[in-house]
C-alpha cells in the first residue's frame, strides 16, 4: 500500500472519494427551514409547479409537520451512521427567518439541511463554497465551529472568494431555454460561484458540471485551489435545469458507476473501463411534495464503504440494484426529508474516510 501523503497525517479531515470506509461525517439539520425570497436564480432549477409554490410561500416557514417528520428521519440516519462506526457531527440550529443583506440586496435564509451543498472536502482540505443564492450567503455559518475545530486539528480550511451577489451576477430577463437548445445558466461569469454538490470526487479525478449555481470561474477557482495533484473534468449532462451533479452521476465504488438514464447521454470517457448501470425508476408517489428536486433524488445515496449503501427504505428497486451489484443496502426512511430538496448524499458531508489518494480511472 502506498504511503499516505504527509500533509494529511493527523488531520481530522481526510476524504478522497465517495466510497472509502466512513469515519466521520457531518449530518445537516432541517430546523428553522424557510422558503427564501423569490427571484430568478432561485427559480431557475425548479419546475413550473415548484416555482409557483416558492413564489406563493416566499419568506414563510416550511410546514411544521413536514419539518418534524424530516427531523425524525435525520435522527434515524444519525443512529444508522453511528452504528456503522462513524462519528457524526451536527450544525448549530439557526433562525432562517431573520433578514440580512449587502449593498444592493437583502434576503432571509433557507436551511442548514444540506452540508454537501456548501462544504467541499478534497483530501485534507475543507472548502466553503461561494454560493450563488442570496438566501445561502451565510450558509456555512452553522458549521463554523466545526470548521474552526478541524482547522485547529490540522486541516486546511479555505473559502471561495466571498461573492458580492450583485445584480451583475444574474442574467437580466433570464428565461428557460426552448427545447433542444443548449443550456443557458441564470448566472454569469461576473465572479466565481459554485455549490460543492456540483463536484464529484473520484480520487485524483474530480468531475464537475456547470449549472445554475456553478460557473466556469468557480470551477477554475477550485482547480487552482486544489492544485496539480487532481484533475478537474467538466462534464456536460442533458439536464435543462442543472443544479448538483449527485442526482445524475454517482461513482459507488472502484469500477461501479450509477447514472441517470436520460441526463447522461454519453458516459465520460474517463469511466470507459467501469461497469455503468442506469438508476432504476423512482418510486416516490406523484402526490408526495418535492419542493426543490425531481423524483430522481433516489440516486442521491450515501456509501458507507465499497459494499454498504444507505438507501431510502421504500425504494425497493434501488435496494435490489445494490444487491445485484454485491452491495448491501442499509434502508433508512427518508422520503419526508426528500421533500426539502435532497437525500442521503446531500444531507451529509463525509469529513473523513479511511483511504489514500490514488487514481481509479
Amino acid at each position: 500500500m502506498a504511503a499516505e501523503p504527509e500533509d494529511t497525517i493527523g488531520s481530522p479531515v481526510r476524504s478522497y472519494n465517495e466510497w472509502d470506509p466512513l469515519e466521520e461525517v457531518i449530518v445537516g439539520a432541517v430546523d428553522g427551514a424557510h422558503f427564501p425570497p423569490y427571484d430568478a436564480v432561485t427559480a431557475a432549477p425548479l419546475s413550473p409547479a415548484q416555482r409557483a409554490v416558492f413564489k406563493e410561500r416566499a419568506g414563510r416557514p416550511f410546514p411544521a409537520d413536514e419539518v418534524a417528520a424530516a427531523r425524525d428521519e435525520l435522527d434515524q440516519l444519525v443512529d444508522i451512521l453511528k452504528n456503522q462506526g462513524a462519528r457524526v457531527r451536527r450544525p448549530e440550529p439557526r433562525d432562517h427567518g431573520r433578514s440580512y443583506g449587502a449593498p444592493g440586496w437583502s434576503s432571509t435564509g433557507l436551511y442548514d439541511a444540506m452540508p454537501r451543498d456548501l462544504l467541499l472536502v478534497v483530501g485534507d482540505r475543507i472548502i466553503e463554497a461561494p454560493m450563488a443564492w442570496r438566501s445561502r450567503y451565510f450558509a456555512s455559518s452553522a458549521y463554523r465551529s466545526l470548521l474552526k475545530e478541524y482547522f485547529h486539528g490540522g486541516a486546511r480550511w479555505s473559502a471561495g472568494p466571498r461573492p458580492e451577489l450583485a445584480d451583475d451576477l444574474y442574467v437580466e430577463g433570464w428565461t428557460d431555454q426552448p427545447d433542444g437548445e443548449p443550456f443557458r445558466s441564470v448566472i454569469t461569469e461576473f465572479e466565481p460561484t459554485f455549490d460543492a454538490a456540483d463536484f464529484m470526487r473520484c480520487g485524483r479525478d474530480i468531475f464537475v458540471q456547470r449549472s445554475h449555481v456553478t460557473n466556469m470561474m468557480g470551477i477554475e477557482w477550485v482547480r487552482r485551489e486544489i492544485g496539480d495533484e487532481y484533475q478537474v473534468h467538466v462534464v456536460e449532462l442533458a439536464d435543462d435545469h442543472p443544479m448538483h451533479i449527485d442526482a445524475s452521476l454517482m461513482p459507488l465504488a472502484p469500477g461501479k458507476l450509477l447514472i441517470h438514464p436520460d441526463r447522461v447521454v454519453e458516459v465520460p470517457a474517463q469511466f470507459k473501463n467501469w461497469e455503468v448501470r442506469r438508476a432504476p425508476e423512482p418510486v416516490i408517489p406523484d402526490g408526495h411534495p418535492l419542493y426543490m428536486t425531481s423524483k430522481w433524488i433516489n440516486m442521491n445515496i450515501l456509501m458507507v464503504d465499497e459494499t454498504h449503501m444507505v438507501v431510502e427504505a421504500q425504494d425497493i428497486p434501488m435496494r435490489r440494484l445494490a444487491e445485484s451489484w454485491g452491495i448491501t443496502p442499509i434502508p433508512c426512511p427518508f422520503r419526508n426529508f426528500n421533500s426539502f430538496g435532497g437525500s442521503f448524499h446531500c444531507a451529509t458531508t463525509d469529513v473523513r474516510r479511511r483511504g489514500e489518494l490514488r487514481s481509479y480511472i
